[in-house]
């Protein structure tokens, strides 16, 4: 990226953000998922989407990464959507297109509902609504919840190697030396982040069912789901794109629960597509 990591006072934390693209184009937020990091979301697919007129702001959610830590503290999905529409606050910025991938795609789906005014469009990734039975986890990829903490960067970058050889695309090569090297990364800035996944997914455990507030959501929406997500099952997707008036789902064959290369023209288009929309919408006055 070409832009340093900042952090900006949202309430009771300090949030790490980076942002790349022209200051005085549309926001597009990105919401990363469950124990993830800013830099997870990849270097290239952000600078893609910025090449496409868009400034592209990624961050770490509390609890993850180098934003605020909350040892003993209990918390929602709604707070964490109270955290990223906190960081348009501080970045001045009154709305944008809101994207979120995974646990980062129930939090994009709350901001919507939470605050409608601050979101132009919505993409839920790799996500799904809460909706008992809907998205469900694959047995296979549950056993990588219970495992051993990596002790060293060397043990994090083979658990991590590990676990998308179940989780990761299909049908899709996998970067295995861009895997490695973020999570090198992800461990440099994050060392002992093991507890506060753990916050995280209490959180997410504790959500309600979003399929009727998201009957309430407007503004234009796109689901993206692979067909061979392990971790979150494409019904969580079809259940999404059910629930939201309008939706478009892009189902894509043989992703995982991941960010493949391979996938990134049919994922970056559905995103600027649908960011036009609502941008073509947000400039065509009312008749």
């Amino acid at each position: 990226m070409t832009s340093d990591e900042s952090r900006a006072r949202v309430g009771e934390v300090e949030l790490c953000y980076d942002a790349v693209g022209e200051p005085d184009a549309p926001a597009m937020l990105l919401i990363m998922g469950l124990g993830f990091q800013l830099v997870h979301w990849p270097d290239e697919f952000c600078q893609q989407l910025a090449a496409a007129g868009y400034r592209v702001i990624r961050f770490d959610n509390r609890d993850a990464g180098r934003s605020t830590h909350l040892p003993g503290r209990r918390y929602t999905l709604d707070d964490l959507a109270d955290d990223a529409v906190g960081l348009l606050d501080a970045l001045g910025i009154d709305s944008a297109h809101v994207v979120g991938a995974s646990m980062g795609g129930m939090v994009a789906q709350l901001v919507a509902i939470r605050h409608p005014d601050r979101v132009r469009s919505l993409a839920s990734l790799m996500s799904t609504t809460g909706r008992r039975g809907a998205g469900r986890t694959s047995p296979r990829v549950l056993r990588h919840l219970f495992g051993r903490r990596p002790r060293t960067e060397d043990e994090a970058i083979e658990r991590r190697v590990r676990v998308f050889a179940d989780v990761g695309s299909t049908g899709f090569d996998q970067d295995l030396p861009e895997l490695r090297r973020v999570t090198r990364l992800a461990f440099q800035r994050d060392p002992d982040g093991r507890e506060g996944r753990r916050r995280q997914h209490r959180a997410v455990r504790a959500a309600s069912d979003r399929t009727e507030a998201l009957g309430g959501v407007t503004v234009p929406t796109v689901v993206v789901h692979g067909t061979a997500d392990r971790m979150c099952h494409q019904s969580g997707g079809w259940a999404t794109a059910e629930a939201v008036p309008g939706a478009r789902l892009e189902l894509i064959d043989g992703m995982g629960h991941d960010l493949p290369p391979g996938a990134w023209p049919r994922i970056i288009g559905a995103l600027v597509d649908n960011a036009r929309r609502a941008d073509e919408r947000h400039l065509t006055p009312p008749s």
